[in-house]
């Protein structure tokens, strides 16, 4: 109960710094600072800001690797170039970055660069979404589906009203029609139902205690025979926290 209150008391002082910096959302590292708060499986990574920053990275995080730009004025990284896959080394990965500040100045050239994210890549699995979304009228509430541009596609959602406990969570997985997917689908092999169903009730709790969330979203959450990485994370503020 201490521990749980210590991490709600961080989680809210993150919300307040970037609230007080006068940002809508926080930036995808917060983001996945809060989820690994809550003990969500994020993938391995390095804030870089300088050219001593990348060489330091190569150092602690390990090919093939994805590179992400940061920024407070970027909510879709990916819809404006903002994120490049399947990097090996530091020529690739400065090559990127060069690509992305060329994309950038082309589609958003107001945008403000506070640096980029280095990260593991991560193996392939499921791809689900998670979602929360705070509403004035009638409170809290999650989301589950399938993830990536799939979710856009298929529209195979399900929602509770948050906090659920797990049992909540297993019953919105089966009213997918694509839950086979999850339990092994023609030769596939099944998921880890229980890692899943922990990941929605983390995300209904952070919904529902922290009151500068607005909306939070992972997507993907890759979902691997043992265990699940928190690959995306989105999360858009209030404006402040009581």
């Amino acid at each position: 109960m201490v521990i749980a209150s210590m991490i709600k008391l961080e989680a809210q002082q993150l919300i307040k710094e970037a609230t007080s910096a006068g940002r809508k959302a926080l930036l995808e590292p917060e983001a996945k600072a809060l989820l690994s708060a809550w003990r969500i499986d994020v993938p391995k990574s390095a804030l870089l800001k300088t050219e001593d920053d990348l060489r330091v990275a190569l150092k602690k995080v390990s090919p093939p690797y994805v590179l992400k730009v940061i920024s407070p004025d970027i909510l879709h990284k990916s819809d404006i170039g903002g994120v490049v896959t399947g990097l090996n080394n530091q020529e690739e990965i400065e090559k990127a970055f060069k690509e992305i500040k060329k994309k950038i100045s082309e589609k958003s050239a107001r945008a403000r660069i506070d640096g980029f994210l280095l990260e593991e890549m991560a193996p392939k699995g499921v791809e689900v979404i998670i979602g929360g979304l705070r509403d004035d009228q009638f409170g809290s509430a999650v989301m589950f589906g399938i993830g990536g541009i799939a979710v856009e596609l298929m529209k195979d959602v399900s929602y509770r009203l948050a906090p659920l406990d797990k049992e909540e969570a297993m019953s919105m997985m089966k009213e997918l029609k694509s839950y086979p997917l999850l339990t092994g689908y023609r030769g596939s092999s099944p998921v880890d139902l229980g890692k899943l169903g922990e990941a929605i009730v983390k995300v209904s709790e952070i919904i529902a205690e922290l009151e500068g969330i607005k909306e939070m979203e992972i997507n993907p959450l890759i979902v691997y025979k043992d265990g699940v990485m928190a690959v995306d994370a989105r999360v858009v503020l209030t404006g402040g926290i009581s």
